[in-house]
């Protein structure tokens, strides 16, 4: 089923939802904050409710579908897709834009620990002066050249300059509703020495774990914002097409978020607005979709060439102790 692009082009969002329940049992762990634990609110109707997932997490999570750990690559399937990969001196991958907490704005992309060279280039493309207008279409078509993933999640290029910003454009969290406390607990054993104190004998602990009425993962695309940018046609439709793929695949391979908070999903993906019976197509045809996309994004010379540019990382010296000349090693007596 294709993506029915001409229903999302006067719609400023599309807000989707999937109901979730656990594998297994009625209990999961949330996610949790320091100084804070659960997050937990009452809801103006008097329901009790329980953030499961924060919008940054799912953000992350959403990030890593497109990414094979095993190979350290993007997955096969979006071969050709833009990202900045970042190498150390002798050519070992470090990290990535596509996993990078600030993606293109990493440290080890624009700042002090990369080399100079790729965030001179960019500064070049985008005609960034200090002290002139921001030329956001070539900022946005800069984005779209080296990281596409760049527009989708958002960045804040203050390695450059502080005005240079993008605001996420999808979005989602998982939140629980009707939650009550399933309280337990457990021993970490010591079967050796069981009596020692300090925490390195035997220790009892109590755990804190939640069952619900419901649980909904929402997301959200900012198909204004997308509009927004003055990308070539197919270039928009690709932002489009990945961030529902996104959403797809997180649903179906993401969701154990923790040890004791494995879900799966209760039915499909839905739409709740527009509220004319947009559907979205399964994680295979928006698969093959973004494929198509990338290849014409490639013919007509929307991305960097090779697409995955490399970034050098600049290792810091270790420094010489006091007395130590450049050059010299020490030696035991």
């Amino acid at each position: 089923m294709p993506i029915d692009y001409e229903t999302l082009e006067n719609i400023p969002r599309l807000l989707m939802e999937a109901d979730l329940k656990p594998l297994q049992g009625d209990r999961f762990q949330p996610t949790g904050f320091p100084d804070l634990g659960p997050a937990r609110y009452t809801a103006p109707d008097g329901n009790e409710k329980l953030l499961v997932e924060s919008p940054q997490s799912v953000a992350n999570r959403m990030e890593w579908a497109c990414w094979d750990q095993g190979k350290q690559e993007i997955i096969e399937e979006l071969k050709g897709l833009p990202y900045i990969k970042v190498v150390s001196s002798d050519g070992k991958h470090v990290t990535n834009s596509l996993l990078e907490a600030h993606r293109i704005n990493s440290e080890y992309i624009m700042g002090g620990k990369a080399s100079e060279q790729f965030k001179s280039l960019f500064e070049e493309e985008i005609e960034y002066r200090k002290d002139g207008r921001v030329n956001w279409r070539k900022f946005w078509d800069a984005l779209f050249k080296y990281d596409p993933n760049s527009l989708l999640h958002g960045c804040f290029l203050e390695e450059i300059g502080g005005r240079l910003r993008v605001t996420r454009a999808i979005s989602g969290f998982i939140e629980a509703t009707g939650v009550r406390e399933a309280e337990s607990g457990g021993v970490k054993n010591n079967i050796v020495q069981p009596e020692l104190k300090g925490g390195e004998g035997n220790v009892p602990y109590h755990r804190t774990e939640f069952t619900a009425e419901r649980i909904t993962a929402f997301f959200n695309l900012d198909l204004a914002l997308l509009r927004s940018y003055g990308l070539a046609e197919h270039a928009k439709k690709l932002l489009i097409a990945l961030a529902l793929f996104k959403i797809r695949r997180f649903l179906s391979t993401g969701l154990r978020l923790r040890t004791a908070c494995d879900l799966g999903v209760v039915g499909d993906l839905k739409v709740t607005r527009p509220e004319n019976g947009f559907a979205i197509p399964d994680e295979h045809h928006l698969l093959t979709e973004c494929q198509k996309l990338i290849e014409e994004c490639r013919k007509t010379g929307l991305f960097a060439k090779p697409p995955v540019t490399e970034v050098k990382w600049q290792e810091e010296k270790k420094k010489r102790k006091e007395g130590e000349r450049e050059g010299t090693e020490e030696t035991e007596e």
